[in-house]
Parts: structure tokens; sequence; C-alpha cells
């Protein structure tokens, strides 16, 4: 059940929840399995969870799953209650793993409302499909972009520039500070693209 230090997972990595010392006591850490989370999530409603704050993911490209979906809940009391009651709710951090090869979670639309943009979001930059989400689309990037921008292997100049030859020239270390572009830089950068492009 529930605990404040999450178990190891499979694989290299370590289950981060587990290197903290001493342990955090602002949040109860629960990691849970992407097929009981619908199930979990409910648990936590009927026991009084009030808001889900945020949805976060995280790329551990060594591990196994490789990446985590992190939910953060509040439960705020629902009676009457002391200033220091309402000062120090309750806090619930779930973390699903996700593996790459089917990287695929139930939404939590049907249940909070706000769990919309959050999971667009994680589809969006990285490529995790949220199943029953009634408006699954890009939220941050063109709807034609390639790929998950932040996952950790994800090209630098990203998948369709990094296809294209980058003239050496063209680094910031090879133009003095303060000065201004010229017509014969980009001239320069024309002549090398064509030989690259020839050869």
């Amino acid at each position: 059940m529930p605990s404040s230090q999450a178990p190891s997972i499979a694989g290299a990595a370590i289950d981060p929840p587990t290197l903290r010392d001493p342990t955090l006591d602002d949040a109860l850490i629960e990691r849970v399995d992407r097929a009981a989370l619908h199930d979990r999530v409910l648990a936590l409603r009927a026991a009084g969870t009030t808001m889900l704050l945020d949805i976060g993911a995280v790329d551990y490209p060594e591990r196994t799953p490789r990446f985590d979906a992190v939910y953060h809940f509040l439960a705020l009391p629902k009676k009457q209650a002391t200033v220091a009651e309402v000062g120090t709710p309750k806090r619930i951090r779930l973390l699903v793993g996700v593996p790459v090869n089917d990287p695929v979670l139930p939404s939590l639309t049907n249940l909070w409302k706000n769990a919309d943009w959050p999971e667009r979001e994680i589809f969006d930059l990285f490529g995790i499909v949220f199943s029953g989400h009634p408006n699954l689309k890009r939220i941050q990037m063109p709807h034609d972009w390639e790929g998950a921008p932040l996952r950790k292997d994800y090209p630098l100049r990203g998948p369709a520039r990094e296809k294209t030859p980058r003239p050496a020239f063209a680094l910031k270390s090879n133009v003095p500070a303060g000065a201004p572009p010229s017509g014969k830089v980009a001239q320069a950068l024309e002549r090398q693209t064509r030989r690259t492009g020839d050869s």
C-alpha cells in the first residue's frame, strides 16, 4: 500500500524517490502500475482527495520502464478546519512507469477536467498517448512536428534539421562579438551547402 518511499524498479537506474535522504514529508509518494492507475485515483477521490494539481513526465533512457508519469494531488479538509489544518494539506504524488515500446496511459479527463491540457502537453513533448482523451493533439509544437522534443535522445536541432549538413564556419565562435551579419556569410554558406549537396 502507500508508502513515503517507492520501491526500486527494473533496469539500470534506481527509482528516484528511493534516493531521497532524509525522507521528504511534504507528500505521500506511491508507485502505481498503469493498469491500476484509474482505480487508484478513484480510491483517492473517495478517500477525500479534492484536487488534481498537475501531471508531468520524466525520461530515464537507461531504465525500464523508460518514462515516469507523475501525478500531483491535494486533499483539502472538507469540514470546518483550523488554520493549521488548512495550511498543511495532504499531498499525494503518484508515479506511473510507462514503457517506450507501448507508451500508453489511461486518461484522467473523465475524473478531472483539468487533466486535459497536461495530458496533451505530455503527449506532445514525450509521445505518451492517453487513451480516452477527448482531444489528444499537439498543444505546443506545430501539428506537423516530428517526434517528441523532451525525450533525452531527441536530436538537438530536431529531426528535419539534423538531416541537413551544418557548415563548419556557421558556429557562433567564428563570428566576432558585436559583428553585424553581412552578405559574405550568407554567400559562403550557400557555396558550402551547394558543395556538400553535390558530393
